[in-house]
């Protein structure tokens, strides 16, 4: 919560220089316009530059360790998790594709230059692509968990903590000021009074999207156990309002397990599901991307809302790259970052406006992340069950 605070202070100081030069012009007005576009150029840079790192040590980290467990349970999470995020995602562009162009009529955001610009341009090349970083990520999880070669897997465990580190006090950290950036040269054009408005319509639409969806999986979950699924959403409340305070499925986990037992699933099973759902299975994450980054495309200029076919494979890619999120509040936003570029053409000024956007829900996402564990560890229950009969 203190981090939400900071980010909405970046976007004031960011809304108020950038209208004060909008309405009075020059000056020192424009100076600091331009001061807050520097930050967020030598800040942007680094972020970007750490996305492939982010990619490349989660997704092989998390990969090499998923071998725990009995086979058939592992099989079943993974495919079930993944199934779910892939769901949530597809809805989530149904929806938004109907809903969006509405809510964003109106909305505008100037085209990239036509605000007074940073004092020097500064860059940082990433040492590699992503979709380098993703097929490396894959390539080292599968042969270390193959290999067992505990060297590989202490290097790449080194690295995620390493990168998880700068993530969480470096990153973090600085993202109120590069924000700052942002929002100050939107408003020195004039337009960021009403966009900000169409982006609390977006919002409000992904927050009711991530209660269909958790009413979709507990209904899945229901019909499989046998059980009243609203009953079974009803025991996970404490769950879901955890995570809002915390923003961190984490921290949540002990509160999940002990309402995912209370819902009759067998303790073996909940006590491997939950954890690692934890880290893998982020539906509510995956709708608020799809949701924002079809909303920002409707508002940014140069963007067309891909056909299904694109957007299909972007959400199949969002659905691995959500293995890499780390444990952090917006760590979801700085894995898929590298999708929304790679897939969607998205320059550094669509990522920033998906990271303040995403920042503003986290909570919410996250609060459907782990409420949604329960019903994945329903649903494997039942799934194992068949299976042994």
């Amino acid at each position: 919560m203190k981090l939400l605070l900071k980010l909405i202070s970046g976007i004031i100081v960011g809304v108020a220089v950038g209208a004060g030069y909008y309405a009075v012009g020059g000056g020192f007005l424009e100076f600091l316009v331009r001061l807050l576009a520097t930050l967020e150029t030598i800040l942007g840079s680094f972020i970007f530059f750490m996305i492939p790192f982010i990619i490349l040590f989660f997704i092989a980290s998390g990969i090499s360790q998923i071998n725990q467990g009995s086979g058939k349970v592992v099989g079943a999470t993974l495919g079930i998790a993944y199934v779910s995020t892939i769901g949530a995602g597809l809805l989530a562009y149904f929806v938004a594709t109907l809903v969006m162009p509405r809510i964003t009529d109106g909305g505008s955001v100037p085209e990239e230059g036509s605000a007074p610009g940073a004092f020097f341009e500064f860059e940082i090349p990433p040492v590699m692509d992503i979709l380098t970083a993703l097929v490396l990520a894959f390539a080292l999880g599968i042969v270390i968990t193959l290999t067992k070669t505990d060297t590989m897997r202490k290097w790449v465990d080194d690295g995620k903590i390493i990168t998880e580190y700068i993530i969480e006090k470096v990153i973090i950290r600085i993202l109120p000021f590069y924000i700052a950036g942002v929002f100050a040269g939107m408003a020195s054009e004039g337009t960021v009074f009403d966009t900000l408005a169409v982006f609390g319509l977006v919002l409000l639409v992904a927050v009711i999207l991530h209660w269909v969806w958790l009413t979709i999986q507990y209904t899945v979950a229901g019909s499989l156990l046998k059980r009243n699924p609203f009953a079974m959403l009803k025991n996970m409340l404490p769950a879901y309002f955890t995570a809002l305070g915390t923003m961190s499925s984490a921290a949540t986990i002990p509160v999940t397990l002990k309402q995912t037992k209370q819902n009759g699933i067998r303790n073996r099973i909940a006590d491997f599901v939950i954890p690692l759902c934890a880290t893998i299975h982020l539906s509510g994450s995956t709708i608020t991307i799809v949701s924002c980054s079809i909303a920002v495309m409707t508002v940014l200029p140069g963007y067309e809302v891909p056909g299904f076919a694109s957007m299909f494979g972007t959400i199949l890619l969002l659905g691995v790259v959500m293995v890499a999120a780390p444990g952090v509040p917006g760590g979801a936003i700085m894995a898929a970052s590298g999708v929304l570029m790679s897939s969607l053409g998205f320059t550094e000024a669509a990522v920033a406006f998906m990271i303040a956007l995403y920042m503003a829900q986290d909570s919410f996402g996250t609060a459907t992340n782990i409420t949604g564990d329960g019903a994945v560890a329903g649903i494997v229950d039942a799934v194992e069950q068949r299976i042994n009969k």
